[in-house]
């Protein structure tokens, strides 16, 4: 089922057996997987997949779970590309889309990669999983734990969104509450796998929530029926989305699916919590840490990735950029959105619709262009935000 050979370690090349539960690399960097795509390529067209469900295991070659028994899925992926015409001629963009991740179960596109990390930690024996989050990893991993029998301690900041924190308690989850940020809920996950030996599946510290992840770009590129298109914008945080898409990406062009250059990729952040956006401006191969990160967004809200040099590797091989975007941006986008076309769009999928507006008005996008903003969550699971927004209408 699976064509998963290996892991590697993107900095200093060294090689594990993917047999085994795995965190970091020795040299302290996340792990990626690997497949043999050689023989993927041999075995499995574009055609084979015309007639599959429609959730993202119907690129079940692609992911790292090898007997089909141990898949947990809630039919999470295959969410739909959405032409955003009215608001493409209100930004100058001819062919405008939104990848609509809001309509995955738990309402966002952490489903993926909690569905891949669940399904492969299950395989390998896990009973107990631990992770830091903003808010929504933790609503989606609780969920697809308790869907799979496995126990996950969750820690997140106190102020998280209401929703996340209701989440985690509906699916049982063990929930701590910190104050402070998301680095601090981590301190308090590294103590409890040190003490209790939880697997640690927090943001890049196992291998698999990149591969659930992936299968964005993998479903942007079948909807393009394998072309590339030009540009797409993501919202980062941990930026485990755009390492994905672009890995998925790459592995469809050494196969032979897709050809041309890859999308550039668009990193787009808020300006209260910007490292990578600085990283990019100066230069930089890493962040540093956001000293006092602030904003509405909460999955912005993180202020030293731990995958930042991948995210950073993306944008600059792709030729693409970074942005930052105020909140009172983010609050204009979403309101435009959802006036515009209909879309109930989280402030961080909101958050590419206002990058897309600066980068279009500087020059930056071109009219006609292919352009997609990742839509990772929907509007519904910020009711605080919703309510600001029409309260200043």
């Amino acid at each position: 089922m699976s064509y998963l050979d290996h892991l590697t370690c993107p900095r200093c090349t060294g090689r594990y057996d993917a047999g085994g539960l795995h965190n970091l690399c020795e040299c302290g960097s996340p792990l990626l997987a690997i497949y043999d795509l050689e023989r993927l390529a041999a075995n499995i067209r574009p055609s084979d997949l015309v007639n599959r469900p429609a959730n993202m295991w119907r690129y079940r070659e692609f992911l790292p779970v090898t007997d089909a028994e141990n898949i947990v899925s809630l039919g999470e992926g295959y969410t739909p590309m959405l032409r955003t015409a009215r608001l493409g001629r209100e930004l100058g963009l001819n062919q405008l889309w939104v990848k609509d991740e809001g309509l995955n179960p738990t309402g966002t596109f952490k489903a993926r990669g909690a569905s891949a990390g669940i399904s492969r930690a299950k395989e390998l024996g896990a009973t107990t999983v631990a992770m830091p989050t903003a808010g929504n990893a933790g609503g989606a991993w609780a969920a697809y734990g308790a869907c799979a029998g496995i126990q996950v301690h969750v820690a997140m900041p106190r102020d998280a969104p209401t929703i996340n924190v209701m989440e985690c308690r509906l699916y049982d989850a063990h929930l701590m509450l910190v104050d402070g940020l998301i680095s601090d809920a981590g301190k308090l996950i590294a103590q409890g796998v040190a003490e209790h030996g939880w697997f640690d599946a927090s943001t890049l510290k196992e291998p698999y929530r990149i591969e659930g992840k992936k299968t964005m770009g993998l479903e942007i590129a079948e909807f393009f029926d394998w072309h590339m298109p030009d540009v797409v914008i993501y919202p980062a945080g941990g930026g485990v989305g755009i390492i994905g898409i672009r890995k998925a990406l790459r592995e469809l062009r050494e196969m032979d699916w897709v050809s041309g250059p890859l999308p550039r990729m668009v990193v787009v952040q808020a300006s209260g919590c910007a490292p990578l956006v600085r990283a990019f401006d100066g230069g930089l191969d890493a962040s540093e840490f956001w000293q006092s990160a602030q904003t509405m967004a909460a999955g912005l809200r993180v202020p030293k990735a731990l995958g930042d040099f991948l995210v950073l590797q993306a944008v600059r091989e792709t030729e693409g950029t970074a942005v930052a975007v105020s909140d009172a941006e983010i609050e204009d986008a979403m309101r435009l959105v959802s006036r515009m076309d209909g879309l109930a769009m989280c402030p961080e999928g909101a958050a590419t619709v206002a990058a897309a507006k600066q980068l279009r008005d500087s020059g930056w996008l071109q009219a006609d262009e292919n352009v997609v903003l990742i839509n990772t969550g929907t509007a519904l699971k910020y009711p605080e935000v919703m309510n600001s927004i029409i309260a200043e209408s």
